[in-house]
């Protein structure tokens, strides 16, 4: 049986937007795979695929989590009363109005996205502005390495979603603006298990300042704690 997920979210215009840009996301996963197909032997051979520049190779494609995973961070946010959060990776903002809509039904705050592709971040703020939840959201254009450097407040949740290569320099980045008890929410470490070794690692280090473990999400989606100091 195929859940609703939409449904935990009460703004029937957040719903419609989200529901258009999944199915648009759908569509465009055939040709995502074929792009990844020449890369499959690396991955069979547990080697990283990540590179600079690759972001050029798929500036056209939506990169999203799912409808699954987008209503678990929708909860997650909303559990944690999150007024703050931070995204790495925000493509064409399916995932961040997921995190607007929850901030927004907290009473208010702010989703600080990133994304390095300037035509994609125009596309998400004009998604943003569809579903009304503008207002809730600031999009910083550029590394979000240099972009996540200053102004961040004290962050309750963060959407670790862009590419692994840069992964763990701006988790780093952001964790000492973390509160106890925030979340950080990682995707595709199951599929891109071997992109993704040493900032797994790193997050299940305690001496980092995390508690973190795997959840079944694409295969293996890191859901990770902020511990107290």
């Amino acid at each position: 049986m195929q859940t609703d997920y939409y449904n935990v979210v009460p703004d029937a215009r957040v719903r419609a937007v989200l529901q258009r840009l999944h199915a648009e996301a759908d569509r465009q996963l055939p040709g995502l795979a074929l792009k990844l197909l020449p890369q499959l032997p690396r991955m069979l051979m547990g080697r990283p695929i990540d590179q600079h520049g690759s972001e050029q190779m798929y500036a056209d494609k939506y990169l999203s989590i799912d409808r699954g995973q987008g209503a678990f961070c929708y909860l997650t946010a909303r559990a944690l009363g999150a007024k703050n959060i931070v995204e790495f990776g925000t493509s064409f903002g399916i995932s961040t109005l997921w995190l607007a809509a929850a901030v927004r039904d907290n009473g208010g705050g702010r989703v600080i996205g990133t994304e390095l592709m300037p035509e994609k971040a125009k596309r998400a703020q004009r998604h943003l502005d569809e579903a009304g939840l503008s207002e809730l959201a600031e999009i910083r254009v550029g590394d979000a390495t240099e972009t996540l450097r200053a102004d961040l407040g004290e962050v309750d949740f963060m959407l670790n979603d862009g590419f692994p290569l840069r992964a763990l320099d701006v988790l780093k980045l952001v964790a000492p603006a973390m509160r106890p008890g925030a979340i950080v929410v990682t995707d595709n470490v199951g599929v891109f298990k071997a992109d993704y070794r040493d900032y797994v690692t790193w997050l299940r280090d305690p001496r980092n300042g995390f508690a973190s473990m795997s959840l079944p999400f694409r295969s293996g989606t890191e859901y990770s704690v902020r511990q107290p100091p």
